[in-house]
């Protein structure tokens, strides 16, 4: 039907859509699509704990955690906190999972370390500085890392001398084929008095710091924040050690017989998978190091030449802030895979998290159990690192005004 317009024209009405099928509309397609692959994700889920069921049915075995407050039966040779044979499953678990952390963060602490320096060194204009560190990442990186840690420990470590030949330093440190021997802190009732000075030291300085860049903002004249800083963080402890009455001792260690009493151990196992993470990681936060650098502009180099900055402090002050937001990313990566890289400690016997977890699995016979733990354990250290250096990265992103 038609109009007619007060001009004498006429009007054709809005033409109408035709509706087609439900199968060409492309949002009850997308709807369709994901409760469909929803329901096969459930039916999986279904389908795999159905058949453990039925198969822990066959075995007469059935599923459960309790075996974790069953006594182990077996002995680790590395373990911060007290293990023996009678300690239950659940205790093993937890020097497993202490002795990686203690890998894990002290690696990636000595890794960022000397993933910077050789990154550094790279781009140095000195030949002979960047030639070996260019031989070195080519090298390292190009090197399967288990068998780096074979070469260490097998190759480097396991050949030294017997305890009776040890290397003796002041006779403090002894270095042998049993791993390094040091002299092991021994802390009182009132070492609390240290550690509460040490934390207000930390407070304090982190409070200095801040203060100190609010100045510099405003003013433009820059506080010495290390110089101020370092100091204090490492008088006060001592001061609050004296306050106490001194209650630290030292325990070192002696030969007695075939092998050394007292003192602590770092165990060859721990040393070589330690420095074979290190140096194969380092190898490629050197790189990441290396390309930050390369993606800041080359004119903030000459703006801060002409503000009269020289090479250090440019490349400290200018150059880093800036590449630190092409770093950080591939960095976590390369942390986390340090952190899970660790289970190859099984390889050269380190007790690690995966080294206690197979080693109960063969005593209880709790797979399903035992690697459940273990994957919620490495999945969950490995969300925590990557929120902390996601954390990090939005701090040191720019912020548009």
């Amino acid at each position: 039907m038609t109009a007619q317009a007060p001009d004498n024209r006429t009007v054709s009405p809005p033409p109408t859509e035709a509706r087609g099928s439900w199968i060409y509309d492309p949002k009850l397609r997308g709807i369709l699509s994901q409760v469909i692959v929803v329901a096969l994700l459930l039916w999986g889920f279904y389908e795999i704990i159905a058949n453990t069921q039925a198969n822990l049915k066959k075995l007469n075995q059935s599923f459960g955690f309790d075996f974790l407050s069953q006594a182990s039966g077996f002995d680790l040779s590395t373990a911060l906190v007290y293990f023996s044979s009678s300690s239950t499953y659940g205790r093993a678990l937890w020097v497993g999972f202490l002795n990686t952390a203690l890998v894990a963060v002290t690696g990636i602490f000595l890794t960022t370390i000397l993933g910077f320096v050789i990154g550094v060194m790279r781009l140095s204009k000195n030949w002979v500085v960047s030639r070996f560190a260019t031989l070195y990442i080519e090298i390292v990186r190009n090197i399967p890392l288990l068998l780096q840690i074979f070469i260490w420990y097998a190759l480097v470590l396991k050949p030294l001398p017997g305890p009776k030949q040890a290397l003796n330093i002041a006779d403090s440190i002894f270095i042998s084929n049993r791993g390094i021997i040091m002299p092991h802190p021994e802390f009182g009732d009132s070492t609390w008095i240290a550690i509460l000075m040490l934390v207000a030291a930390l407070i304090g300085t982190w409070g200095y710091r801040r203060w100190a860049r609010k100045q510099q903002e405003q003013t433009g004249q820059a506080r010495p924040v290390w110089l101020v800083s370092l100091p204090i963080i490492i008088l006060s402890p001592i001061i609050g050690l004296a306050l106490a009455g001194w209650p630290l001792t030292w325990d070192f260690p002696q030969l007695a017989g075939f092998n050394f009493k007292g003192g602590m151990t770092l165990v060859p196992e721990f040393i070589a998978l330690l420095l074979a993470l290190v140096i194969y990681t380092a190898a490629f936060i050197a790189e990441n190091v290396r390309s930050g650098i390369l993606a800041v502009s080359h004119g903030q180099t000459e703006a801060a030449h002409a503000l009269g900055l020289d090479n250090g402090k440019t490349l400290r002050l200018v150059v880093i802030p800036q590449a630190l937001r092409v770093i950080i990313p591939p960095m976590a990566s390369q942390y986390l895979n340090l952190t899970k890289n660790s289970s190859l400690a099984v390889a050269i016997g380190y007790p690690d998290l995966m080294y206690a977890g197979g080693t109960v699995n063969n005593q209880s016979g709790k797979a399903i159990e035992v690697f459940s733990i273990l994957l919620v354990v490495y999945l969950t250290t490995s969300l925590l690192t990557s929120l902390l250096m996601n954390w990090f990265n939005s701090r040191m992103k720019l912020v548009e005004r």
